[in-house]
């Protein structure tokens, strides 16, 4: 019988030391088979990679989104992936960002931009939603711009009249694809670091 308690005690111990989620990371993209590899859904396509590399699950169906725990910079982070459509991931990320008590300073939004060349990263700590609808509706909801967040370069559009939706909505070419790999290692890299507070050395190393 005191082994039986013995095992509680244990239990209950290793439940005690289970740090609270203080960090969230929100991926932006849309959902449905027909936008899985568009340039809009890097966030999503991100998000499939840190998860496998780390070996957690972004499955549960939760705050109008899919979300995984894990623990990332020495935190205990949840990854968001909104089901909302791009335009409309704030309610998602204020639903969890309200559940968790988290601010709007640990809340790292990873999404694509059309600003930027396939491959580059900007990373910054806060400011303006750049053009980019997603993070525009998460800063609407959140009520405040000091939002961290990690920019994939998607390429600019072929000639400026060519429609943006079009655009975002395209699918990576083979080229392009060849570099997500590499460029998500690289992404995921400076997340770790700006969830520890070095955006300076996140900044340095991989804008």
């Amino acid at each position: 019988m005191s082994d039986i308690f013995d095992l509680f005690r244990k239990l209950e111990k290793k439940k005690e030391t289970v740090q609270p989620i203080s960090v969230l990371v929100a991926c932006l993209g849309n959902p449905g088979k027909e936008y899985a590899f568009t340039r809009h859904n890097s966030g999503f396509l991100f998000a499939e990679y840190y998860s496998q590399k780390k070996n957690f699950q972004i499955d549960r169906a939760k705050f109008d989104g899919l979300c995984g725990e894990t623990t990332l910079g020495g935190v205990r982070a949840l990854f968001l992936c909104p089901t909302t459509y791009m335009n409309c991931s704030g309610t998602a990320v204020r639903k969890a960002a309200d559940f968790y008590k988290i601010p709007s300073e640990k809340i790292f939004v990873v999404c694509d931009d059309v600003n930027f060349e396939v491959g580059k990263l900007r990373i910054r700590k806060k400011g303006s939603d750049g053009g980019q609808k997603g993070l525009r509706d998460i800063i609407g909801k959140m009520g405040s711009e000091d939002i961290p967040r990690i920019r994939i370069g998607v390429g600019k559009k072929p000639t400026p009249d060519y429609d943006l939706a079009d655009w975002v909505l395209g699918q990576f070419s083979k080229e392009d694809r060849k570099t997500l790999e590499e460029v998500f290692c690289r992404c995921g890299e400076a997340l770790e670091l700006a969830v520890q507070g070095k955006f300076e050395e996140a900044m340095g190393k991989y804008n």
